[in-house]
């Protein structure tokens, strides 16, 4: 099932969980895009700095991958709240811009893989920037990284 995500900076775990009811609005810096999971974004994002490569590792590895925790348990309704792994956020603050255009290219092979037409038709790139933009503040300022989703 694909989400509506939006990917945000906030103080901490707290701050971010209380997004949960109505997402982060205009609260918080953010970063906005539809038809990914995003969990599993977040862990090919992780694994690509952890161990890059131009091409998508087999769909086994990702799936093995460490994936991000909950900022608040799940509920029935669908929405989604993670918390990006610092080190991650760590990666996406200090990403060269050849590396957010591979990452970039290699995710777009995933999903366009798994999802066909039915792919995202956002500019997967300038997410990347603009999370990777959000990463430089939480680094710069404390907090951390978050996706809320719906």
């Amino acid at each position: 099932m694909a989400h509506d995500i939006v990917f945000f900076r906030a103080p901490d775990d707290d701050s971010a969980a209380a997004t949960r009811r109505r997402g982060p609005g205009q609260a918080f810096e953010s970063v906005n895009c539809r038809f990914i999971e995003p969990d599993s974004a977040i862990a090919e994002w992780d694994m690509y700095f952890e161990e890059p490569s131009s091409g998508a590792p087999p769909i086994e590895q990702l799936l093995g991958w460490s994936w991000p925790e909950w900022v608040v348990p799940p509920l029935n309704d669908g929405v989604e709240v993670f918390a990006l792994p610092p080190r991650l956020t760590l990666a996406l603050a200090s990403a060269s811009p050849t590396e957010l255009e591979e990452l970039a290219d290699r995710w777009t092979a995933r999903l366009r893989s798994a999802d066909g037409d039915d792919m995202t038709d956002d500019d997967l790139l300038a997410v990347l920037r603009g999370v990777s933009r959000l990463a430089k503040s939480a680094v710069s300022t404390g907090g951390g990284l978050y996706s809320w989703s719906f």
